[in-house]
């Protein structure tokens, strides 16, 4: 008897929103200076670095509880099971509900309660609660979910990793290029025969690491005084390029499963040149070079949509909508993800 993922589903927006749309945007430095580039040069740096064409975004009327509620519903029917049984809803996000327009988050009562009320599950020791880990919250989730299972604790979990992240960036940093919305959903339950958590690792680093990613103000002048999501996206690279590969290993050998046995590498959808130079320092602790087409990415159209990124990933490497890509059942797989914490945190699994 194994515990493994036996359902997925996913939310992608409809709304797409391309490069081209930030062309008339006025970019600024921190202290409210104009970038010394034009639009059309910054833009194009950034679809080099991060490999950003595309991003999506939440329909007005749908927030962050709404659209994970929707992958939910697709996960549950994927795994086919009585949502009447599940025993946790577990849902990673960081900042709650955002409605379309407005600024203040929105948690009261928790984002996992909401999905639970629209699933209109009436089982009272179904218990659901948020999850607050960074971008790596869904593999977090995860991890707890097997927990709760190997102790008794629980039979069937639903994890879901949800955000809305176009609603609390800054239109002023270019930074806020990166993100998106989207919603992945899984149950996590005992298998026989197929899906198991092989190992997993995780870690937090805050002595000088807790504020790469924070809540800051508008880098317009005379902007109202709202908070956006920030980052000092160097320290990021250098913190993530330093210390997920590393934890990669050690999960991986933890596992037993010798690296030549790994078909596929589902990373956190930050920045394509961060995520390929985790991958190859990863595989070069092994004396090894990067195999083509380990790592499938969807960045270039879908964003960053932070605790989304690898249950959308995995839900349509499943589901056959990754072209060059796909899973076969005793396939080893590596989740691994970084972000607000600082946190990292990997997965070993066989599909």
């Amino acid at each position: 008897m194994h515990i493994g993922i036996t359902g997925t589903g996913s939310y992608v927006p409809a709304k797409i929103v391309t490069n081209r749309d930030f062309e008339e945007h006025k970019f600024l430095h921190t202290d409210g200076t104009p970038l010394a580039y034009e639009n059309p040069v910054i833009i194009q740096k950034f679809k080099a670095i991060t490999g950003i064409s595309e991003r999506r975004y939440a329909e007005p009327n749908l927030n962050t509880s709404d659209i994970a509620f929707l992958a939910s519903e697709k996960a549950i029917a994927d795994a086919d099971v009585d949502k009447e049984e599940l025993d946790y809803i577990i849902f990673a996000h960081n900042f709650g509900d955002v409605s379309h327009g407005q600024s203040q988050s929105d948690m009261l009562p928790s984002l996992a309660s909401r999905v639970k009320h629209l699933l209109r599950i009436k089982n009272p020791k179904c218990v659901a609660y948020d999850m607050l880990f960074g971008c790596p919250g869904w593999i977090e989730g995860v991890i707890q979910a097997n927990a709760f299972i190997k102790s008794g604790m629980a039979k069937k979990c639903l994890v879901i990793g949800a955000e809305t992240l176009s609603r609390i960036v800054d239109p002023y940093d270019r930074d806020s290029m990166i993100y998106s919305d989207g919603a992945g959903a899984t149950i996590i339950e005992k298998t026989e025969g197929s899906g198991e958590i092989l190992a997993h690792a995780s870690a937090t680093y805050t002595y000088e690491e807790a504020y790469f990613l924070f809540y800051g103000k508008s880098y317009a002048p005379k902007a109202p005084d709202t908070k956006y999501i920030k980052m000092h996206g160097r320290k990021i690279y250098e913190f993530a390029v330093s210390h997920v590969p590393s934890a990669m290993k050690n999960c991986l050998d933890e596992s037993g499963i010798p690296i030549t046995e790994v078909k596929k590498i589902l990373i956190h959808q930050a920045n394509e040149k961060m995520d390929e130079a985790i991958v190859k320092r990863f595989y070069k602790s092994y004396g090894l070079s990067m195999p083509k087409d380990i790592m499938p990415m969807n960045i270039g159209k879908l964003g960053n949509s932070s605790v989304a990124t690898i249950p959308t990933l995995l839900d349509m490497l499943r589901k056959g909508k990754m072209p060059g890509h796909q899973l076969t059942k005793g396939d080893v797989v590596i989740f691994a993800s970084v972000g607000a914490g600082m946190n990292i945190n990997a997965i070993v699994y066989r599909v």
